[in-house]
């Protein structure tokens, strides 16, 4: 049988082993999809990047993977960095932002 250690309980508790998130995973999936498929997502007319807009989007994605996969940091500031709330808010402002884009006429 194993033994635990003292802070075992203490860590479960935190992360409450929460297995596998399909939203989540299915975000930064498509995600990562669509921004190796159509990197002009991410681009104004003129070609360059919005960097803001890159920047949310791949928040978006790294937090659904980092949260879809199961993995719940022990640090709190990255733990809400890569939270499901923090894919949500991240996907919700790059959304915002394209649709700012496009009706700047910036965006295709």
């Amino acid at each position: 049988m194993a033994t635990k250690r003292p802070n075992d309980s203490v860590n479960d508790s935190v992360r409450g082993n929460p297995g596998i998130a399909l939203l989540p995973l299915t975000v930064g999936s498509v995600l990562m999809v669509a921004m190796t498929v159509l990197p002009r997502l991410a681009t104004k007319l003129d070609g360059q990047a919005d960097h803001l807009l890159a920047v949310l989007t791949f928040w978006a994605m790294s937090a659904g993977f980092v949260r879809g996969v199961g993995f719940i940091p022990h640090h709190p500031v990255p733990r809400q960095l890569f939270s499901g709330l923090a894919c949500c808010i991240a996907l919700i402002l790059a959304g915002l932002r394209m649709l700012w884009l496009h009706r700047q006429g910036w965006l295709s």
